[in-house]
């Protein structure tokens, strides 16, 4: 009772017909496939990342986009695992909610201001040179 979970599913710079399967103000910016992983973990799922599996739509061959999770979402006898998580698509709007509070999203957020600043001052001194 394994469902797999790719990062496609959850990235909303993908279009539904490249396999995003949530609607694109829930989703989320490039997730990665341990990003996934640690939230589903963390709420308690038995969780198995498969790092070098690809989603069949992905064009891009990048790390980035690889991997797949799978993650129990029902007992043997058919029960849910977890009682919140009834359904597939309930266990991926959790993932998309979480994944931006995850602490590596929000470090990664400051340091990508800070020096995309310092870019910006950097291009102010350089012009064109007066004849």
């Amino acid at each position: 009772r394994f469902i797999c979970i790719y990062p496609a599913y959850l990235n909303n710079k993908k279009t539904i017909a490249e396999g995003r399967r949530i609607p694109i103000d829930k989703a989320v910016e490039n997730p990665t496939s341990t990003e996934i992983q640690d939230v589903c973990a963390a709420v308690g799922f038995n969780v198995l990342l498969e790092k070098n599996k690809m989603y069949p739509r992905e064009w891009n061959r990048d790390l980035q986009y690889r991997g797949r999770v799978r993650i129990q979402l029902k007992q043997d006898d058919g029960n849910p695992c977890l009682p919140q998580f009834p359904t597939r698509k309930s266990v991926m709007l959790y993932a998309a909610e979480t994944i931006p509070k995850l602490k590596t999203r929000t470090q990664k957020m400051g340091g990508s201001d800070q020096s995309l600043q310092q870019g910006e001052g950097g291009k102010k001194g350089k012009g064109k040179k007066k004849k």
